[in-house]
């Protein structure tokens, strides 16, 4: 018995891999999911998630999010009206990349995401890509803040060919500022270990802290407009909520 669930365990990572392999943009036909809303995108990740992971898995899972969600993490995300802070980090090229200087050009919509590991998150950028030439139309720009490395902001930019800047926010220092910072548990450090998502290596620091899924639309005197922060990373605001706020006057 302990043999076969040593099994199905190892069945079970490496489905998780071929999946995540996919998500990532690797599949034969990369534009599959283009214009489909990103709804339909992420239910396709859960039913697959639900089909093919390993129930302990999904159940440690939701743990984690639960967890999350009982922590009242969500209290401390700034809401509308508040004032959002300033920053400046270095985008997939290495070039510093400042909050001022974009609202010097219009509204600003800043969104986190975990890593390009993130099956949900690469969904949510793809579909962000694209709708941002509406953004620009709008008379706003688009940035994505994530921990990892610029290396990996590089990589991750050229192989879903994103046109707008994705920031690396080493140590998680702006994020901590906007609230979203949580450590992920240690039951989930080990699934991730299984199935090849290094985060020490992908983040450059060993604290296996991450965001929340986030989105903020910023006005240009740096007042939040809209936010949107969940717990559940399998769940993110659709492209047309977001252009909906930037028509607001």
């Amino acid at each position: 018995m302990q043999r076969l669930e040593s099994e199905e365990r190892q069945l079970s990572t490496r489905v998780w891999f071929n999946i995540g392999m996919k998500w990532r943009g690797l599949e034969d036909k990369p534009d599959a999911e283009r214009g489909l809303p990103l709804s339909a995108r992420l239910a396709e990740r859960r039913e697959l998630i639900a089909r093919y992971v390993a129930a302990e898995t999904q159940a440690a899972s939701r743990r984690a999010v639960e967890e999350l969600r009982a922590s009242g993490i969500e209290n401390r995300v700034p809401k509308p009206d508040a004032t959002a802070p300033e920053f400046q980090l270095p985008d997939q090229d290495g070039k510093p990349v400042s909050s001022h200087e974009l609202l010097q050009r219009g509204r600003l919509v800043v969104t986190f995401y975990r890593g390009r590991w993130c099956p949900f998150c690469v969904a949510q950028l793809e579909a962000m890509n694209e709708a941002v030439a509406q953004i620009r139309e709008a008379g706003a720009e688009l940035v994505a803040i994530s921990p990892q490395t610029v290396h990996q902001s590089f990589l991750m930019r050229d192989q879903h060919r994103l046109q707008f800047a994705l920031l690396s926010d080493a140590g998680n220092h702006v994020a901590r500022q906007f609230g979203l910072v949580y450590r992920v548990p240690d039951y989930q450090q080990q699934i991730y270990a299984r199935s090849f998502t290094n985060l020490p290596f992908i983040n450059g620091d060993s604290t296996w802290e991450l965001p929340l899924s986030a989105t903020f639309v910023l006005e240009r005197d740096r007042r939040i407009l809209w936010a949107s922060a969940d717990p559940d990373y399998t769940t993110r605001p659709e492209p047309a909520d977001i252009l909906a706020q930037l028509k607001r006057p």
